[in-house]
């Protein structure tokens, strides 16, 4: 079916979460719904809240812009504008644009009659940055905990919080989440180059089938998870990655206050060593 006479059969109103038949229609191939038009304000607000922050600073070199967090002082509370306010705001601008976004991709699968893949996969991004500027700070008890936004103040976060837990590398949850960040892209960089060698045969040779990509897996490592397989073993790697990025951080401060390479004294005190069985 040709894409604009299938674009006619599922371009009707109807399928929309709230506001009935408000904002329930395209702007050329964009869908804008509700959710469309709260995630253009978001956006677009604290984008503007950016660059008055910097124009504050003087300064709109990408690369020193600093939009801090309230002082740790000011707790959970509500600070000054230019003493972390604008930091709170632009925050729930970015967090309502988020999760709009999210939303509006619900409103567009249930057109299409498709699944909810695409915005569950994304709502687990929504969780690795509301856990970085919500939930974290608020089990450690104040805005000040959350990252600042910028380049190189944000970079300076990550490593003085790394610092602050000794070696960061050490915490069993960032172990999970860097495996399967790299088995994420381990396995992509397989399949993609499966398809494309699949796709591109030498001169004067067909195209290959997807029989001919299951017995390469077949004969490389003894099986093959098949072609719709493989994208699901993708989503599941690439979703766990992020859950397990986010419970790294969230477990250090509100759970774990000391140096990671303590928590591994566990370990040690195993009865598998001589020196823990008197030997």
């Amino acid at each position: 079916m040709a894409l604009l006479s299938f674009e006619r059969k599922y371009r009707v109103r109807g399928g929309t979460l709230i506001g009935g038949d408000l904002f329930d229609f395209w702007v050329g191939p964009f869908y804008v719904g509700f959710f469309g038009v709260t995630t253009a304000f978001f956006a677009a607000l604290g984008t503007i809240l950016i660059f008055w922050g910097a124009s504050q600073q003087g300064t709109f070199n990408p690369w020193l812009i600093n939009i801090a967090p309230p002082d740790l002082s000011y707790g959970l509370g509500l600070a000054p504008l230019m003493e972390g306010g604008l930091w709170q705001i632009i925050t729930f601008c970015a967090t309502g644009a988020f999760i709009s976004w999210a939303l509006r991709e619900v409103e567009i699968c249930r057109k299409l009659g498709m699944g909810y893949h695409v915005p569950f996969a994304f709502s687990f991004a929504i969780l690795a940055y509301v856990t970085l500027v919500i939930f974290r700070p608020l089990l450690m008890g104040a805005w000040g905990h959350g990252f600042p936004y910028g380049i190189f103040s944000h970079l300076d976060w990550v490593s003085n919080t790394g610092y602050a837990y000794l070696h960061f590398h050490y915490n069993p949850a960032h172990m999970l989440a860097v495996t399967l960040f790299f088995t994420t892209t381990f396995a992509l960089a397989l399949h993609g180059g499966l398809i494309l060698s699949a796709a591109n045969p030498e001169k004067g040779e067909e195209m290959k089938t997807p029989d001919h990509e299951d017995t390469f897996f077949r004969d490389f490592i003894g099986y093959s998870v098949g072609t719709l397989g493989i994208h699901r073993v993708g989503f599941l790697l690439a979703i766990n990655a992020v859950f397990f990025s986010a419970v790294c951080i969230i477990i250090s401060g509100p759970v774990w206050t000391k140096g990671w390479p303590e928590w591994w004294n566990w370990w040690l005190d195993l009865p598998i060593w001589p020196s823990q069985v008197g030997m």
